[in-house]
C-alpha cells in the first residue's frame, strides 16, 4: 500500500509524527506537509509563485505553501510511484460540522479526492490531553479494514476522534455533519505602532449537534466517521428554481 500523509499544522506537528508511526508498517508511506501552520487555509492553491520543497529527517518533505499545494505536488510530480490513498492529519483540534469549509486538514484530503484517490481527514477533538496515539490507532483500524468498505476513488471520510485513551473509546459511529452557531465577534487590538488590527473570533458551539451528528458522537466518546461529498449543489431546489426562472425575462 502506498500512502501519502499531509496536514495543515506543519511538517513538525506531533499529530503527523504519530500518524506516520502508526501506519509505517502498512506499506510505503510518504509525508509532504506545509513548512508552517496553515490552519484555516481551506482549498487554496498557490498560483502566484513557484513552491520550494525541502527534505527533513526521516524523509519528511515540507512545502512553503498550503495543504492543498502539498497533496497536489506529491501526486502530480514529486514521486515516480502512484499513491493508493491520501490521509491528512492528525489535526490538533476537531473539524466538526461547518469546520470542514475552512479546514486545511480536510482540504488536503479533498485534493486527494479531486485527484482520484480515496482520502481520509483525521482530527483530534482536543481537550488538552493530546491523545494523538488514539487518533492514529483509529485511522490504522480504518485502513486495515478498508477492504470491507468501498473506499473507491473520490471517496472522502472526515474522522474526528475524542481526546481520551484508546481503552476509553466507545467505538465508531457513522455520522452526518452538524452545524455550529455563529462565531464570536472579531477582537480589535492595537499594534505597538498604534494601528488597529483584528483577531478572528472563536468558532461557535454546536447548534445542530444532536444524535446522529459528528458533534454528538465525539461528545459521547465515539470516533465520528462522516462521508463527505464535494458536490455543493442543492439538488432539492432544482425543480423550484426552474419553475421560478420560467417567469424571468419572459
Amino acid at each position: 500500500m502506498r500512502i501519502l500523509l499531509a496536514n495543515d499544522d506543519g511538517v513538525h506537528s506531533p499529530g503527523l509524527v504519530a500518524l506516520h508511526e502508526a501506519l509505517a508498517d502498512l506499506g510505503r508511506i510518504r509525508v509532504v506537509a506545509p513548512d508552517r501552520d496553515h490552519s484555516g487555509a481551506s482549498n487554496s492553491l498557490t498560483l502566484n509563485r513557484p513552491l520550494t520543497v525541502e527534505e527533513h529527517p526521516g524523509g519528511f518533505l515540507s512545502v512553503d505553501g498550503t495543504p492543498t499545494d502539498c497533496v497536489h505536488l506529491a501526486v502530480n510530480g514529486l514521486f515516480d510511484e502512484p499513491f493508493d490513498r491520501v490521509i491528512s492529519g492528525i489535526n490538533t483540534h476537531a473539524n466538526l460540522g461547518d469546520d470542514v469549509i475552512y479546514s486545511g486538514t480536510v482540504a488536503a484530503a479533498t485534493e486527494g479526492r479531486t485527484l482520484g484517490l480515496p482520502a481520509i481527514a483525521v482530527s483530534l477533538a482536543n481537550e488538552g490531553h493530546y491523545h494523538y496515539e488514539t487518533a492514529a490507532r483509529a485511522i490504522r483500524e480504518l485502513v486495515q479494514h478498508g477492504d470491507g468498505l468501498s473506499l473507491g476513488p473520490r471517496c472522502l471520510l472526515n474522522v474526528n476522534v475524542p481526546d481520551r485513551p484508546w481503552g476509553e473509546i466507545e467505538g465508531f459511529r457513522v455520522t452526518r455533519l452538524g452545524h455550529r452557531e455563529r462565531g464570536e465577534s472579531v477582537i480589535p487590538v492595537t499594534c505597538p505602532r498604534g494601528r488597529q488590527r483584528y483577531w478572528i473570533g472563536s468558532a461557535g458551539e454546536g447548534d445542530d449537534a444532536g444524535e446522529g451528528t459528528d458533534f454528538h458522537a465525539v461528545r459521547h466518546g465515539f470516533v465520528s466517521v462522516t462521508p463527505v461529498q464535494v458536490d455543493m449543489t442543492r439538488h432539492e431546489a432544482l425543480d423550484s428554481l426552474r419553475g421560478w426562472l420560467e417567469g424571468v425575462g419572459g
